[in-house]
C-alpha cells in the first residue's frame, strides 16, 4: 500500500477502504505522508466526495487517534454546541453564558479560524491572559464549578483532526461536506457531551453555500450522532449577510458582551433561539418554558455576569481588549436603502486586514476588523458611513463599495 496509489484511487472516484484511510491519515499524523501528498488527497476528496462508509470510517479514525474525554463525573446533562462558521459568528460567547446560567452544563471545545471565518479560540485569545488550553482536569473542574468552559483542542483529543484541520485551512479544502462532518463530529463525540447542537451556517459567507448542501451536512451529522448514541440536533441559519455588526476578534468579543448587556438585533435573536433549543433539549421542557428561562437570565444580567465569571476563571483580563486606533470610514456615494451586505467579501476584507490566516503559520492581529455602521434595511444618504475599517496602520485602502453593499 502506498500513498500515491491511494490518491490516484480517490482521484478516480473509487471508494477507499478502512485500511487505506488509516494508512493515509495516520501516516500524515506520524510524518510518513507529507503535506503535499495529504493536500492532494484532500483535494481529491473535495472534488469527488466520500461514501457514507468512508465518512463513518474517517470519523472513527479521527476519534481513535487520541483520547476520549470522560465527563461522567459531572452531574447533569452535558450539551455541546458547534457552529460550522460564518462571518461575525460570535454566538458561542453569548449562548454559553446564557445556557449555563439556566443550569445546563456546557462543555465547549472550540477551534481556531478556518479560511475567512473566525474561530472562537482566536476571539478568546484577544483577551490578554485568557487560557485557551485547559488540561482535562482543569476543564472538568471548571465545568463542575461554573457550568461552562471553552478549551482549544488538546493534543491528545483527535490529534489527527487537528493537523488535518490546519492543512485544510490553507489548501482550499475547507468546503467538503464529508471532511466537515468528520471534523466536527469526531471532536464532539470525543469531547464527551451527551447531546450535541450544531448550528449550520448557509449562504455566501459560509462553507455551505446552498440549502441543498446544508441539508446534506445535517443528514450525515445526525446519522453519525445516532451511530455513537449521541442525540444530535442540527439547525440551519442564514449566512448571506454577516452576523451582527462587528467582524474581527476583539471587536466580536465586545459585541458579544454588548448583546449580553442588552443590545438588540439579529445577533441577540439568533442567540435566544439557539439557547432556547439547547435548554429545551437538555431539560426536556417545552420551547416556551425554555425561552422564559433564557430571557430571564439575559434580561436580569445573570448571563453577562456568567460571562465575566467565565473569563476570570480562565485567567483572562476583560479590560485588556484592544481595538486598533487606525480607522478608515467607508462612506456611501448614493441615497437609498441597504438591500444586502456581501458576507463573503466582508469576511475576505477582514482577513486581509489581519483578522484571519492566509497560511497556517500566520499570526493574527486581534485589534483589527470591521464594524458595520449600516445594516440591511437601513436608510442611507450620500456621505453616511457604511462601515469602518480598523487597520494595522494609517494607509488608506481602496474600497469599491459595490463589492460589499447593495444599496437601492
Amino acid at each position: 500500500m502506498n500513498i500515491v496509489e491511494i490518491i490516484t484511487k480517490k482521484k478516480s472516484k473509487l471508494e477507499l477502504t478502512r485500511e487505506e484511510l488509516e494508512f493515509a491519515f495516520n501516516g500524515y499524523l506520524n510524518g510518513n505522508v507529507k503535506d503535499y501528498q495529504m493536500s492532494a488527497l484532500l483535494m481529491a476528496i473535495c472534488l469527488n466526495g466520500m461514501t457514507d462508509s468512508e465518512t463513518f470510517n474517517l470519523v472513527d479514525i479521527f476519534i481513535k487517534s487520541g483520547d476520549v474525554l470522560d465527563l461522567s463525573s459531572i452531574p447533569g446533562v452535558k450539551v455541546d454546541k458547534h457552529s460550522t462558521g460564518g462571518i461575525g459568528d460570535k454566538i458561542t460567547l453569548i449562548i454559553g453564558p446564557i445556557v449555563s446560567s439556566c443550569g445546563v452544563i456546557v462543555p465547549k471545545m472550540s477551534g481556531r479560524g478556518l479560511g475567512f471565518t473566525g474561530g472562537t479560540i482566536d476571539k478568546l485569545e484577544s483577551i490578554k491572559g485568557f487560557k485557551v488550553q485547559l488540561t482535562e482536569e482543569e476543564f472538568i473542574r471548571q465545568v463542575k464549578e461554573i457550568g461552562f468552559a471553552v478549551t482549544g483542542q488538546t493534543s491528545n483529543l483527535c490529534p489527527l483532526d487537528k493537523v488535518i484541520y490546519a492543512l485544510r485551512d490553507v489548501t482550499g479544502t475547507t468546503d467538503s461536506i464529508p471532511l466537515i462532518a468528520a471534523s466536527i463530529m469526531s471532536k464532539k463525540i470525543a469531547g464527551g457531551a451527551d447531546k450535541i447542537f450544531i448550528d449550520i451556517k448557509c449562504g455566501n459567507g459560509a462553507m455551505m453555500k446552498t440549502m441543498e448542501d446544508a441539508l446534506k451536512l445535517k443528514d450525515i451529522m445526525v446519522r453519525i450522532g445516532d451511530f455513537y448514541n449521541r442525540k444530535t440536533i442540527c439547525e440551519i441559519s442564514d449566512m448571506n449577510v454577516p452576523l451582527g455588526s462587528n467582524i474581527g476578534n476583539s471587536l466580536e468579543v465586545i459585541e458579544a458582551m454588548d448583546v449580553l448587556k442588552g443590545k438588540t438585533g439579529s445577533l441577540r435573536d439568533l442567540s435566544i433561539k439557539i439557547s432556547t433549543e439547547m435548554v429545551s433539549v437538555a431539560k426536556e421542557i417545552s420551547m416556551e418554558d425554555a425561552k422564559k428561562e433564557v430571557l430571564n437570565v439575559l434580561d436580569k444580567g445573570i448571563a453577562y455576569n456568567k460571562f465575566l465569571e467565565f473569563v476570570k476563571y480562565q485567567k483572562g483580563d476583560i479590560n485588556s481588549l484592544e481595538v486598533s486606533k487606525n480607522i478608515q470610514e467607508i462612506k456611501s456615494d448614493k441615497n437609498g436603502k441597504v438591500i444586502t451586505i456581501n458576507a463573503l467579501n466582508i469576511g475576505k476584507l477582514s482577513c486581509s486586514l489581519g483578522a484571519g490566516r492566509v497560511s497556517k503559520e500566520d499570526s493574527i492581529d486581534y485589534s483589527v476588523g470591521i464594524v458595520l455602521n449600516k445594516l440591511v434595511d437601513d436608510e442611507v444618504k450620500v456621505g453616511d458611513t457604511l462601515f469602518t475599517l480598523y487597520k494595522k496602520d494609517n494607509n488608506n485602502i481602496d474600497i469599491n463599495i459595490n463589492d460589499y453593499y447593495d444599496i437601492k
